[in-house]
């Protein structure tokens, strides 16, 4: 693992989360994406090298929604960047972590995405991200 890619905090109303993280960082939101597969719609703040990313769920069903429900708002993942996610499937595997999917799959701002249970991982859901490279 590279370095912590992002932190995503999970968030009932982007609107009022955005216009309130513009504040906190002097500065709106680089990008906003929806990721239909997840039930979600994103943004994503930058300070410094450090990125945030507020997600809101789009249905009642989506991971997200069942977060809030259950936890309320606030962290929900800390990203972290890798050079090869399938190898550290399988290297994290191996080292007894439970991984969510088997295959990652495409997430948002041009990644690759996978998911540590949090049960293997103290508590904390940790993602894997690796940039998709542009063709």
């Amino acid at each position: 693992m590279k370095k912590i890619e992002h932190i995503g905090i999970a968030v009932k109303d982007l609107d009022n989360s955005n216009t309130l993280f513009e504040k906190l960082f002097g500065k709106a939101a680089y990008k906003l994406e929806e990721v239909a597969s997840e039930g979600v719609i994103t943004s994503f703040f930058k300070s410094g090298p450090n990125k945030i990313e507020l997600l809101a769920a789009t249905s009642p069903e989506s991971p997200i929604a069942k977060f809030l429900e259950k936890k309320g708002e606030g962290i929900h993942h800390i990203a972290f960047a890798v050079d090869d996610i399938k190898s550290e499937i399988k290297r994290l595997k191996t080292e007894g972590f439970i991984v969510l999917n088997d295959k990652p799959k495409k997430g948002a701002d041009n990644k690759l995405v996978a998911f540590l249970h949090p049960k293997s991982s103290n508590g904390v859901l940790i993602e894997l991200c690796q940039e998709i490279k542009q063709k």
